[in-house]
């Protein structure tokens, strides 16, 4: 799996000098100024309701009451560390379930950046077929939708285990794991419904190589790291990094008559 994580965090590189060498940006600005706009209005939504979320579970539960009244400087610090834990957790959440929404709604254009990568790499006149770019986007709905009902139940109990003083401590990097592969995943499918893997092949084949997801949308969210810059430019990279790095992998996919 470290090998197929590292071929997918190299395709991120050569994402970029791939997107410069054929002057593909304006897939990248137009769609990236869109996701970066409905990301920070989100993102101020989120916040929000992720602090009330908070302070309303803490009353609820008469946790604030019991600290008042037991107040001591570890146990103050183990809820308190507990509380950002939560926060943190919450965050993932809604961002994950905001980055299906915009899976879904970009799928135009990353049908169309999947297809147009692919054909610049194996060197083929790029014909527009109207049928398979529909194909291709009711499959990435389809997948989209798949992913965040899975996705869901892991997050609800990682989210549920984050309520756990000490343990909870271990559940943001395994929430940021979990949102890795599946963001990874929905991007991988477009090259593999390309090939005509079916859906069910492409579920088990990415299962198999988890490595290829997970470092897709690791470096996914390492960019979004970079405020604006990042933001605008991470959903378009992870797309033709994708189809890149399924290229280089490209004598384990499944053939197809």
């Amino acid at each position: 799996m470290l090998k197929e994580i590292i071929i997918a965090i190299q395709s991120y590189y050569k994402a970029h000098y791939f997107i410069r060498k054929h002057k593909l940006w304006k897939w990248i600005i137009i769609p990236g100024i869109i996701y970066t706009i409905l990301f920070v209005v989100s993102l101020y939504f989120f916040g929000i309701t992720a602090n009330s979320f908070i302070e309303w579970l803490s009353l609820k539960t008469g946790l604030k009451t019991w600290l008042t009244k037991n107040d001591t400087g570890l146990l103050g610090f183990l809820f308190t560390f507990a509380g950002i834990m939560l926060w943190i957790i919450q965050m993932l959440f809604y961002f994950s379930l905001f980055k299906y929404i915009w899976l879904i709604v970009g799928s135009p254009v990353f049908a169309y950046l999947s297809e147009k990568t692919a054909t610049i790499i194996e060197h083929r006149e790029f014909v527009f077929n109207s049928n398979q770019f529909l194909k291709d986007i009711f499959r990435g709905v389809r997948i989209a939708i798949r992913n965040c009902l899975w996705q869901t139940v892991y997050m609800v109990s990682i989210l549920i285990l984050s309520l756990i003083p000490v343990a909870g401590w271990l559940t943001p990097p395994l929430a940021l794991l979990v949102e890795c592969y599946y963001y990874g995943f929905s991007m991988l499918d477009y090259s593999l419904e390309r090939k005509k893997v079916s859906a069910a092949e492409s579920i088990y084949f990415i299962g198999e190589h988890k490595g290829l997801a997970i470092g897709n949308g690791l470096m996914f969210y390492l960019i979004q790291v970079v405020p604006v810059i990042g933001w605008i430019l991470a959903p378009a990279y992870a797309v033709v990094a994708a189809t890149l790095s399924l290229h280089d992998v490209n004598e384990l996919i499944p053939a197809k008559a």
